[in-house]
């Protein structure tokens, strides 16, 4: 990874470049990522997306981004405010374009777990659970998951239990993007400075397309200028510590 960016930077960055102008775009729980890749695409490459943040706040106004998404200041300037219900309503009428959720992990058919590893009666790890995964991952037009960490016990042949399901488009990781085609993962880039054989073994399951897959655009200045000013406190790196 170059000096000039982090890992935290080109996970925001590519996250940002996956949404499109016009969409409506939802953002969830415990997201600073995701929260700073859609100020960032409302500001550069997707100004007429909508903002739907897990608090209710529909285009707030964002100065700086904070690790916690569903506090009371992503309603400040917000177009309008909904209730819980009427987000879950909206999603259930497909209203959401493109929705960012993250996960524990995910296999190579893209089928996530966010609830426990082992047998169910005596789990050897319990994850924080699936919350309103379940019900916007088949939902959501578009989904795209994320993870801060990159290892063989998050990417998966198969999970051992299916949280959620459904519409999956593309996966960002410090190390690559992977995008679903015909029913499992395969590689759309793998990101600077990260080899072919780190990716390999990092991954639980055989990457089909591994030696062709091109290497991820690098983030531009303009790109990087505007994520340090929405959020300089560095908050988009916090979930790298809890890896």
């Amino acid at each position: 990874m170059s000096a000039s960016y982090s890992p935290a930077d080109i996970m925001a960055v590519a996250m940002a470049r996956l949404i499109r102008d016009g969409e409506v775009v939802f953002v969830g729980v415990n997201s600073p990522l995701p929260l700073a890749a859609a100020t960032l695409a409302r500001r550069h490459n997707a100004p007429n997306c909508t903002f739907i943040s897990v608090g209710g706040g529909i285009n707030p106004t964002v100065d700086k981004i904070m690790a916690a998404t569903s506090t009371a200041d992503l309603g400040r300037g917000s177009a309008s405010i909904f209730d819980n219900q009427e987000i879950y309503g909206l999603n259930g009428r497909g209203g959401f374009d493109l929705t960012f959720l993250g996960m524990a992990q995910v296999d190579a058919k893209g089928r996530v777990n966010s609830s426990f590893v082992g047998e169910r009666d005596k789990p050897k790890v319990r994850f924080p659970g699936g919350g309103g995964g379940p019900a916007i991952l088949p939902m959501s037009k578009r989904a795209v998951l994320w993870r801060a960490g990159h290892s063989p016990k998050i990417f998966v042949e198969e999970v051992r239990f299916t949280t959620s399901a459904g519409n999956v488009d593309r996966i960002v990781t410090p190390l690559c993007i992977f995008r679903k085609e015909d029913g499992r993962l395969v590689l759309e880039s793998i990101h600077p400075g990260v080899t072919r054989a780190e990716l390999a073994e990092k991954t639980g399951f055989r990457i089909p397309n591994l030696e062709s897959a091109p290497v991820t655009p690098e983030p531009t200045a303009a790109e990087l200028s505007i994520i340090r000013e929405i959020d300089p406190d560095n908050v988009r790196r916090v979930e790298f510590g809890l890896q």
